[in-house]
C-alpha cells in the first residue's frame, strides 16, 4: 500500500518524515501522470507544485487557515492532500471538478479561476479575520507567476501592504510560465533570479557544503535558505521588488525541496504580518514528455498515452481555433495594417502561427484583458486594426475598456473570441455563455456568431474591414463539424438554411445551433408544421431581413448558447416590437445560472436545448395555443407531443 492510499486530510501529513514526503511526492506524479492521462485535464501546472503543496499543507492548517489557488488549475494535488483521491471521472460530469469547488469540499475558498484574483480574496479575507476576532487565522494565496502579469494583483499588493498587522502569506509559484512563457518586465525579472549565474552557483555549492556534514549540515542548510531573508536573496537583491511595498520577502527557495519550503513557509507564517515567499518550481517536473513540450509543458492535455505522452486519439476535423489560425494569418498576408493581441494565450487562442510569420505584428499583454483592449484602440488610432483574442468568458473582465476605450472612440477593433457558449469540463467560470448578453448593450457593436468553418472565414474577412467601431466574432470550443450550406443568402446577408412551403415556425439561430434548428425543422416537418431555418451570421444588429421573415410566419423561435436573459432573442423580440410586427417569439438559451462541468451534450441536454425537447415544446405551443397553421396538424400530433415520439433515430 502506497502513501497516498492513507491520507484522507491534511493532518495525515504531519506524522511522515522528510524522506516520506519526498517518496509521497513521487507517488503523487505517478498518479497524476496515469489519471490525468486518461481523462485530460491540466497536468504540467500540477506536476509543478507537488512539493509545495505538501509543504503548505504541514504548515498550515486548513480549512481554519484559508488556502487560495491563483489559478485554481493548479489545485489537483490540494485535492488530493484533502480526501479526494477518486480522479477517475475528472472533470467529467458527476465527477471532480477541474478546479476548487465549495461544494466538494471545505478546504476550496475561491472557485472563479480567472487569473490575478488570488491576492484581492486574501485582502479581503484576512481583514475580516482581524476585524472579526479570528487574527490567529491565516490566509494563504499560491500566485502562479503568469497571474502577476494581471494588473488587479498590483492593485492588491499595493493594499495589502497597507496594513501589516495581519497574517498573510503570498507565495510566489514561480515556473516562468502562465500557458506559454510569462511575458512582461516582472516575467523579465523573475526569470533573471532564475538563469542569474551567481543564484546556480551558490544554490549547488551551498547545498553540497552543508550535506558534507550529514543530516544536521542538510538540516542546517534548509534552515538558512528558509531564513526570514532567505540565503540567496542576500546575493540576488530579490527584496528590492518588494521593498516599496514593506512586503517582506522570502526566497528564492527550491520549489520542489520539500523541507526547505516548509521551513521558508514556517518563517513566513511566524513573522505576523504579510510575506511573499518566491518559489522557483518547473512546470511538468518529473514528467519527461511534458518538459519536453516547448509549446507549453502539458498545461493542459487531452487523453494521452501516459508513457509517452501521445495523444490517444488525433482529432479528425480541425478545431475552430485551428480556422481562425490559419485564416488571421492569410488575412495578414494580405493587409499589413492586421495586427494581433492576446492575453497570456498566444497558442490557445489560435495566434500563434500569426506571431511565427510575423512577430512583429503580435504582441502578448500578460494576464491583462483590460490593458489589452484599450490599447487595441491606441493602435487603431495610429492608422493599424487590430484584431484582440481572448476566450469568450475572459472578455466579461474587459467590458469597460470595449465600451469606453473602443466603441466610444468609435475604433476599429475586431474581438475574436474563443470557447463561447458551453465549454463543457472546465465548469462554471470557463463557460463563454455572457458575451452576446453583455456585449450587444455596446452602442455600435457587430456581433457574428458563425455556424461552420466556412462561415468563420467569411465573417472573419468581414469583420477586419470595419473601422468604425468594434466588431466581435464569437466560436465555440472542439471540432468544428459539419458544413451547412444555404439554400439562398438574402441581400443583407442572412442565410436561408431551409425554407418552407407553409410558414408556420422560423427557426432563427445564433452560430453552432444551425444544427440543432435543423434537427428541430425535421421533427416539425414531420408533425405537419412547416419551418424555416435561417443563420443571421451577424446577430447584431438585427438584420432587416429578419423582422420580415418574422412576420411572414408565426411563431418565431430563436437558440442560442448563450444566457437567455438579454440574450440575441430578447434583442430580436425587442426590434420585432419596434417595427409593429407582433409574431410571437420564444427565445431559447442557456438559463442564468452557473452550469456545472459536463460534456456540451450533456449540458444543452440538461438545460432542454436538444432538437426532440425544442420539437416537443413547439409541438404543444401549436397545440396550446389558438395560432393557426397553414395545414391541418395529422391526427397523431397530440401523441407526437410526448417526448417518446421525439427520440433520437
Amino acid at each position: 500500500m502506497g502513501l497516498l492510499e492513507n491520507i484522507s486530510g491534511p493532518r495525515d501529513l504531519d506524522g511522515l518524515s522528510n524522506d516520506q514526503l519526498v517518496e509521497l511526492s513521487a507517488e503523487i506524479r505517478q498518479f497524476l501522470v496515469t489519471e490525468v492521462s486518461k481523462t485530460g485535464g491540466h497536468l504540467g501546472p500540477n506536476l509543478g507544485v507537488v512539493e509545495l503543496t505538501l509543504a503548505i499543507h504541514r504548515v498550515f492548517d486548513s480549512p481554519y487557515d484559508a488556502i487560495i489557488f491563483d489559478t485554481g488549475h493548479q489545485s489537483y494535488v490540494h485535492k488530493l492532500v484533502t480526501g479526494r483521491q477518486d480522479f477517475s471521472r475528472l472533470r467529467q460530469l458527476g465527477g471532480l471538478a477541474g478546479y476548487p469547488q465549495r461544494s466538494e469540499s471545505p478546504h476550496d475558498i475561491v472557485e472563479s479561476s480567472h487569473a490575478s484574483s488570488s491576492l484581492s480574496w486574501a485582502d479581503g479575507i484576512s481583514r475580516a479575520f482581524t476585524m472579526t476576532g479570528q487574527a490567529d487565522r491565516h490566509v494563504v494565496a499560491i500566485v502562479g507567476d503568469g497571474a502577476l502579469t494581471g494588473g488587479m494583483t498590483w492593485e492588491a499588493l499595493n493594499n495589502i501592504s497597507d496594513d501589516n498587522s495581519r497574517n498573510l502569506v503570498i507565495v510566489v509559484n514561480d515556473n516562468g510560465r502562465s500557458y506559454a512563457p510569462t511575458i512582461g518586465g516582472m516575467a523579465h525579472f523573475l526569470n533573471d533570479v532564475r538563469t542569474r549565474r551567481s543564484y546556480r552557483k551558490l544554490h549547488r555549492s551551498s547545498e553540497r557544503v552543508f550535506a558534507t556534514f550529514g543530516a544536521p549540515g542538510r538540516a542546517l542548510y534548509r534552515g538558512i535558505r528558509g531564513g526570514t531573508h532567505g540565503f540567496l536573496s542576500r546575493f540576488t537583491n530579490n527584496e528590492a521588488l518588494y521593498s516599496n511595498l514593506d512586503i517582506k520577502y522570502i526566497g528564492p527557495v527550491h520549489g520542489h525541496d520539500v523541507a526547505a519550503l516548509q521551513q521558508a513557509l514556517q518563517q513566513a507564517k511566524n513573522y505576523g504580518a504579510p510575506v511573499i515567499v518566491h518559489a522557483i518550481t518547473e512546470k511538468g517536473h518529473g514528467y519527461e514528455p511534458a518538459l519536453a513540450d516547448a509549446a507549453d509543458q502539458f498545461h493542459a492535455v487531452g487523453q494521452i498515452d501516459s508513457e509517452t505522452g501521445e495523444p490517444v486519439e488525433v482529432a479528425s476535423k480541425p478545431s475552430w481555433t485551428s480556422v481562425f489560425a490559419d485564416e488571421i494569418v492569410e488575412i495578414a498576408d494580405r493587409n499589413p495594417r492586421i495586427v494581433g493581441i492576446t492575453a497570456a494565450m498566444l497558442r490557445p487562442t489560435g495566434l500563434h502561427k500569426f506571431a511565427e510569420k510575423y512577430p512583429d505584428r503580435v504582441l502578448d499583454v500578460g494576464i491583462a484583458e483590460q490593458h489589452a483592449v484599450t490599447s487595441a484602440a491606441g493602435l487603431a488610432f495610429g492608422g493599424l486594426h487590430p484584431v484582440v483574442a481572448l476566450y469568450a468568458t475572459f472578455v466579461n473582465r474587459a467590458f469597460d475598456q470595449i465600451l469606453m476605450d473602443v466603441a466610444l472612440h468609435k475604433a476599429g477593433v475586431t474581438f475574436v473570441l474563443d470557447r463561447a457558449g458551453v465549454t463543457g469540463p472546465d465548469g462554471p467560470s470557463h463557460h463563454g455563455m455572457w458575451d452576446l448578453a453583455i456585449l450587444q448593450v455596446v452602442p455600435h457593436i457587430r456581433l457574428a456568431a458563425p455556424r461552420d468553418a466556412t462561415r468563420l472565414r467569411e465573417e472573419l474577412a468581414e469583420a477586419v474591414l470595419v473601422e468604425d467601431g468594434p466588431t466581435v466574432l464569437r466560436f465555440s470550443k472542439g471540432s468544428v463539424g459539419t458544413e451547412f450550406d444555404a439554400v439562398r443568402r438574402t441581400d443583407d446577408g442572412v442565410d436561408v438554411l431551409r425554407e418552407a412551403a407553409h410558414k408556420d415556425v422560423l427557426i432563427v439561430t445564433v452560430g453552432p445551433m444551425a444544427k440543432i434548428g435543423l434537427q428541430v425543422a425535421e421533427r416539425l416537418a414531420a408533425q405537419g408544421i412547416g419551418a424555416t431555418v435561417i443563420d443571421p451570421r451577424w446577430v447584431v444588429p438585427v438584420p432587416e431581413s429578419v423582422i420580415g421573415f418574422a412576420a411572414e410566419h408565426r411563431i418565431v423561435i430563436t437558440i442560442e448558447d448563450g444566457v437567455r436573459v438579454a440574450g440575441i432573442g430578447t434583442r430580436i423580440r425587442q426590434d420585432l416590437r419596434a417595427a409593429g410586427v407582433d409574431t410571437a417569439v420564444t427565445e431559447l438559451g442557456l438559463p442564468d445560472e452557473f452550469l456545472d462541468h459536463g460534456s456540451r451534450e450533456e449540458i444543452l441536454e440538461r438545460v432542454g436545448l436538444t432538437p426532440q425537447d425544442i420539437a416537443r415544446d413547439v409541438v404543444s405551443q401549436v397545440l396550446g395555443s389558438k395560432i393557426p397553421i397553414a395545414r391541418p396538424l395529422p391526427d397523431d400530433a397530440v401523441s407526437a407531443a410526448d417526448e417518446s415520439a421525439f427520440r433520437e433515430g
